[in-house]
């Protein structure tokens, strides 16, 4: 195990060709559009969507439009480390002792009989994509993860920072999520592996995390930033590593107030950093330092870590960022059903939320300005799918939305949330919906963590223009700076400014998918069955 230039230890991947290069080992696309090479696949395609004008009378005009483009992957898939902030929570030491089992393909024996290592929960390695269908009709499906060649959690290099100095085997015990027999099989490895100093500001996060907070950072707000961007190229040094992903699943902050002057753009946020304004969050630290670095950084948690000044930093240094909130049990299950509920034409005219907890993250909401925070992610959650039915909803109407969360220790990382949706259907009619919702809050989030590192990592190796083909020569460059793909793993996405937000889950996760078609030269699937539909 190679240790970090600090002492510590990590969660050391080790290339595997098979689990690497999968997208290359499942299928060809046979076409003139897509080309391969050693290092490339080259793709030309077609986006077709429609242009819609309104007429001085009202009437609306659809037009089709066509755009072609030409996309570049590089095949070549990197040692990558995936650095937590937070790496001794639950989520940190959850997803580092997940990794190791599978690495190693552990099992162990739980109340239910014997158990084995997996992925599930997670998109990208436990779901599947349609390729298309056979001579014979029959639909082909393959993991999603082998549409592209890309990044494998086994090959990971894990490491990170938090407030809490324990060993992430001690801080395994302290969050109470997995078996004893799988506790006591990467144990030993965990023991080795201590967190980096991290950033702590009391302001942020509630008084009742004050105990935890025995490896912090001394200095000044810019001396943070300064210390971070060091420990990333010293991690990436000392493990031999291609690129980095920097991921916060610490504990959610209150909002910061956004102040013209202070962090309204980037010029002044950065002036506001070696300011020492107070107003700058830990969690916007480390995106600034992440920025300046040029390393992707995805915000787990529900706070407004990238304020106007952090995203425009972003922008002028072109690097990625990704964000807000794992979005993992109840909110998944909430963009589905209101999703479907209001494509069926029933009009939902409440939706009451409550959640009640016992694992820290729990116990930091506990305090009003945190709670706030992931209120504010949760209750947007429908706001696209109902502006998106104006016969059922008027301009300003609204569902009444309320979410409440409460701690309680007894029942640890296991969630509860329970739910009730409550609507108009024909003719004056209501249906109410009511659901209970047992969430193991870290085994839902660590996949989470996973997919939005697989992804962000894939990010950096597309490239797209517009084609020449289209009368205009343009040059290849990378995606907008905000990542909005990952948007099927977090509560309240964020998207480049000016681009409308979307929530419901189907269309998040099309999204993706069709991105990722597009890089090898496929339309995006439809659900037609033209094929099967033709008259004799």
């Amino acid at each position: 195990m190679a240790p970090h230039a600090n002492g510590t230890n990590g969660v050391n991947g080790h290339t595997n060709g098979s689990s690497a290069t999968s997208g290359s080992d499942l299928f060809v696309v046979d076409s003139p559009n897509v080309t391969y090479t050693d290092s490339e696949i080259r793709s030309t395609y077609t986006y077709r969507t429609t242009k819609v004008t309104k007429s001085a009378n009202g009437k609306y005009m659809a037009q089709p439009v066509s755009t072609v483009y030409d996309f570049k992957t590089n095949r070549k898939v990197p040692k990558t480390g995936l650095m937590l902030v937070g790496w001794g929570g639950n989520n940190g030491s959850t997803v580092t002792a997940g990794i190791i089992a599978n690495r190693n393909k552990l099992s162990w024996e739980s109340r239910e009989g014997k158990k084995h290592a997996n992925y599930y929960g997670s998109v990208i390695m436990a779901s599947t994509i349609k390729l298309g269908t056979d001579e014979d009709g029959k639909e082909i499906y393959i993991p999603f993860h082998g549409m592209l060649p890309m990044l494998h959690p086994n090959d990971l290099v894990v490491g990170g920072w938090d407030i809490s100095n324990m060993s992430l085997a001690d801080a395994m015990d302290r969050a109470a999520v997995l078996e004893p027999d799988l506790k006591r099989q990467v144990r030993e490895e965990m023991s080795q592996m201590h967190p980096l100093p991290s950033v702590y500001y009391p302001d942020f996060i509630a008084a009742n995390q004050g105990d935890r907070a025995n490896n912090v950072l001394p200095g000044t707000k810019g001396e943070h930033i300064e210390k971070i961007r060091s420990d990333i190229r010293n991690f990436k040094e000392a493990n031999g590593l291609d690129k980095v992903i920097v991921l916060w699943t610490a504990n959610t902050e209150r909002f910061a107030d956004v102040i013209n002057g202070v962090n309204d753009t980037a010029d002044n946020v950065l002036k506001a950093v070696q300011e020492g304004h107070e107003e700058v969050a830990p969690s916007s630290i480390f995106a600034i330092a992440c920025i300046q670095e040029g390393v992707p950084f995805i915000n787990g948690s529900p706070q407004n870590t990238f304020v106007p000044g952090v995203i425009e930093l972003a922008e002028r240094h072109g690097a990625f960022i990704g964000g807000d909130d794992f979005k993992s049990g109840q909110t998944k299950m909430k963009s589905a059903l209101v999703d479907f509920l209001i494509n069926a034409g029933i009009k939902l005219t409440s939706i009451a939320s409550y959640n009640h907890l016992g694992n820290n993250d729990g116990l930091n909401l506990n305090s009003y300005k945190q709670f706030r925070s992931k209120e504010i992610s949760k209750s947007n959650v429908v706001d696209d799918m109902v502006a998106a039915n104006s016969v059922l909803y008027k301009e300003g109407e609204h569902p009444d939305h309320t979410v409440v969360i409460k701690y309680m220790p007894a029942v640890g990382d296991s969630k509860r949330a329970l739910d009730e949706y409550y609507g108009e259907i024909f003719m004056g009619g209501h249906q109410t919906i009511s659901m209970s919702n047992v969430c193991e809050d870290s085994l839902l989030a660590s996949p989470l963590i996973l997919d939005l590192t697989i992804v962000a990592e894939m990010m950096t190796r597309i490239n797209w223009k517009a084609s020449s083909s289209n009368g205009v020569a343009t040059k290849y460059k990378g995606f907008h700076s905000v990542l909005s793909i990952l948007s099927y793993m977090l509560k309240a996405p964020l998207t480049p400014p000016g681009t409308p937000v979307v929530n419901a889950l189907s269309k998040q996760r099309s999204a993706m998918s069709n991105i990722f078609r597009a890089c090898v030269g496929l339309e995006p699937e439809n659900d037609m069955t033209l094929e099967h539909k033709l008259f004799m």
